[in-house]
């Protein structure tokens, strides 16, 4: 029986410390993103998903405060088209923002500019992530979102990893000229 308990105990204490461990991908790229937006004196970037026809990616920075990256299907493509050929980097993100195709809108509200971080220090706000299936808000308490330690963990993953790719997106948009 001790030992069926300390197996238990073992296992609760290890759930919160796997979202911990999670070593963040959008952590280094944000911060390139963030380099290059500052280099080139850009609050603004968007891109077309080369891979995805039809779905663009927007950003809006805001220096060491916040980054709001959006990514989604938009119904009229040319349109986007037509504003990035432009550099019309603020109605890019304004349009995929508001006139999505549903079910495919995926809103990261990166505060501090600093990739996503499954548990915030102290009293420090929350990063979040609108995507189809809800809202996530990342503050450390999976119990708060009614998710299990696991499917937090699973969530942040998740959302991490299509940030990540959207990062690479503007990333790569800003590095062949804008």
């Amino acid at each position: 029986m001790a030992r069926v308990m300390a197996v238990l105990l073992a296992a609760v204490l290890a759930a919160p410390a796997a979202v911990r461990a999670q070593e963040p991908k959008s952590t280094d790229l944000v911060k390139q993103l963030a380099q290059l937006l500052d280099e080139k004196k850009l609050d603004a970037i968007a891109a077309a998903d080369a891979e995805t026809p039809g779905v663009f990616v927007a950003a809006l920075y805001f220096p060491g405060t916040q980054l709001l990256a959006v990514s989604a299907k938009y119904s009229a493509p040319q349109l986007l088209n037509d504003k990035l050929a432009k550099k019309d980097y603020h109605d890019v993100y304004v349009d995929l923002s508001a006139a999505y195709v549903a079910g495919t809108k995926m809103l990261v509200m990166d505060t501090f500019a600093d990739g996503l971080v499954a548990k915030p220090k102290g009293d420090s706000p929350a990063d979040s992530v609108d995507r189809p299936n809800g809202l996530v808000a990342f503050d450390g308490d999976p119990k708060k979102a009614k998710l299990s330690d696991a499917d937090y963990a699973k969530a942040f993953g998740e959302c991490d990893a299509a940030y990540a790719k959207m990062l690479q997106l503007l990333i790569a948009k800003l590095k062949s000229g804008t």
